[in-house]
Order: C-alpha cells, then structure tokens, then sequence
C-alpha cells in the first residue's frame, strides 16, 4: 500500500529518528539494545546545567560527537529522499536527528527539531560557526564566550520555527511517513498523530514496534530503512 499511497499523495511529509541515523553508523541514544543513554547520564554531559557547571566535561562529551559524526556520512537512503523531493514525490521532512546528514545529501526542506552538530555558537554572543571549530579544539569564540554545540540541550525549548513548520507541514499532509523513530518522546510524537487527524494515511517503519503503531494504516518492523527506500525507488520507476 505504501507505494499505491506514495504515487497518489499530494503532500507527503516524512518524520525521521535515530533509525535513519544509525545506518550510517551514528550511535543510537534511546534503542533498548544499545542506546548511548544507557552508558552515559544525559544530564551529567547533554544539558544546560552541564554547560553551566562542568563545561569541559560538556565540550569533551561533544567533541567526541563532533568526531564521530565526522567520520559518517549520508547513505543511499538520505540521498534517495532528497531526489524524492526534487521530484516533488515528499514535500517536506521533519527530524529528530541532530547528524544534518539529509542536507548533506541534498534535502531543502528539513525541519531540524532537535538542533544540529553541524554548527556550534557562542553562548554569550550568539554568533555562529562550523563544528569543525571543536575539531581543531578551539572552543571559544572571539567575544571569550563558550562555543557550544547547536543541538537542543536537556533543559531547552525546542526551536520556535523548525516546532511551527512540523505543525504545519503535519497539518497539510495526504501521507505522513515514520522512518526510524521509536515515538516516545514528545513533541515529535505528536506530529504523526495531527497528520492523521487531519486525514493523512499514516505509515511507521522501525525497527522496533512504538507507541503508535495502533494508530498507523501500515507499519513494517525489521526493515532497513536505506533496503526499503531503495526498493521503494526501483518500484517507482527512478
């Protein structure tokens, strides 16, 4: 059915999660198997009271992101769905991931709901910079502020514009997809469940089954993401 709702939607919006990170060899935060929060307090490393308290335990924990995430790149899945959108078959997409590997791979209309570790910026200032910034191990900007990553910490709202283009684009939706994301945290959950109160076919693939498989019109569990995307590109022709 996926492929039937695909060719006849006119507005199909895609929300993705660490499942679409991890093919691509980034660790996994909240997997019951081997989620990174189960090695490490988050609120020891990831949150604003860290940043505040133990700022080189903080930039440590984050350099070592920055430096894995260096050494991934996008998959064929990422670049599938950035042509997907130049084709005009997905009109949007909303992440939970903070990699910035959809962009890399050419996506324009992304709502990053979590921030990105593409970037760090001043916490006294604001101005910004490339992460590669904690690759060279320099970590304050030119006013003397700490250089913090641009990802959301524990502690912090949400981003007010990328929050307000997932409502919308949930709200528009014929198809709302779930790539690799377990639903359990809030608000991303949310969103598949406006777009099906709006009328939207919903569709979950992950892994593992999640809180809102009950509400979806398909799910598929135990499928690679990049392996169906593929398949799914084939079948349509591309």
């Amino acid at each position: 059915m996926l492929l039937k709702w695909l060719k006849e939607s006119h507005h199909t919006v895609l929300l993705t999660g660490a499942g679409m990170s991890t093919e691509s060899g980034l660790p996994d935060f909240r997997s019951s198997q081997s989620g990174m929060w189960k090695q490490k307090d988050p609120s020891k490393f990831a949150s604003t009271k860290a940043l505040n308290e133990n700022v080189n335990e903080f930039i440590e924990f984050y350099r070592h992101r920055v430096i894995g995430l260096n050494e991934c790149k996008p998959h064929i899945g990422h670049k599938i769905l950035a042509q997907w959108e130049e084709k005009a078959i997905i009109q949007s997409i909303i992440t939970q991931n903070v990699d910035g590997f959809h962009q890399q791979a050419g996506s324009k209309k992304v709502a990053e709901l979590h921030g990105t570790l593409q970037k760090v910026h001043c916490q006294n200032c604001g101005k910004s910079y490339s992460s590669e910034e904690y690759l060279r191990e320099q970590f304050a900007c030119e006013c003397g502020g700490v250089l913090r990553p641009s990802v959301v910490l524990f502690g912090e709202m949400l981003p007010e514009e990328a929050l307000d283009f997932a409502v919308t684009e949930s709200e528009k939706a014929d198809l709302f997809i779930v790539l690799g994301s377990s639903l359990s945290v809030t608000p991303a959950n949310q969103f598949p469940l406006v777009a099906k109160q709006m009328g939207a076919k919903l569709v979950i693939i992950n892994m593992e089954p999640t809180e809102l498989d009950a509400y979806a019109d398909e799910v598929i569990h135990n499928r690679k993401i990049r392996e169906l995307l593929v398949e799914l590109n084939n079948q349509l022709g591309l």
